[in-house]
């Protein structure tokens, strides 16, 4: 089970960190529009395509190594002050309420969505460059695919908790300046001005 857990984190990791590089394009294409829209007064056809194209594929795709990081948005106001066993047993029903019969239909409808899309090679009708679009739409299915094993890896992670009452962690990875500036100063915080002179001691006068 852990061997599982291990392989999805690591298999979102990969598909969200490579996606991650949709966030340059994006921005070297932006980037380029400005440039020349508003110096040269020859604005492109396709930027704004390119734009929404990139950013719609990287959110798509982040969201299994969101989801493997436990980084989605979570009221937590009550869950953080239950038990480890206690939040895996809530987590494990609502994965099996909500979680994969939303999955599911993201999966089977993006599939249809996709298919069609193919079916009649569709082009963007945003924009006068009439980019084609048909390769992004199987994006939906194949975010939905790693979301669907992520949330198997999840469960399994809730049934581990179940048994040891600890949460099992994903593999060291970025984290936000936030969590490390809490983690770092979290003596003061606890202990107030106490702890300040723990963690930056004062040197002896002369």
């Amino acid at each position: 089970m852990l061997r599982f857990i291990a392989f999805a984190d690591e298999l979102s990791a990969w598909f969200g960190k490579v996606f991650a590089w949709c966030i340059v394009i994006m921005a070297l294409g932006v980037g380029y529009e400005v440039l020349v829209r508003y110096a040269f007064r020859a604005p492109t056809p396709w930027a704004f395509d390119l734009s929404y194209m990139m950013y719609g594929t990287m959110f798509m795709m982040a969201g299994a190594y969101t989801l493997s990081r436990n980084g989605h948005v979570r009221g937590d106001f009550v869950y953080r002050l239950w038990q480890p066993r206690t939040q895996a047993k809530i987590e494990f029903v609502l994965y099996f309420f909500f979680f994969f019969p939303g999955v599911l239909a993201l999966v089977i409808s993006g599939w249809k969505y996709a298919s069609r899309s193919w079916g009649y090679m569709e082009v963007s009708t945003m924009s006068p460059a009439g980019m084609p679009i048909y390769q992004f739409k199987t994006v939906i299915v194949a975010a939905g695919t790693l979301l669907l094993i992520q949330g198997i890896a999840q469960v399994c992670r809730c049934l581990v908790t179940m048994r040891t009452n600890e949460w099992p962690q994903p593999a060291p990875d970025v984290e936000e300046l936030e969590t490390i500036m809490l983690r770092e100063n979290a003596p003061v915080l606890q202990h107030g001005s106490e702890a300040v002179d723990v963690v930056t001691p004062k040197e002896p006068r002369p």
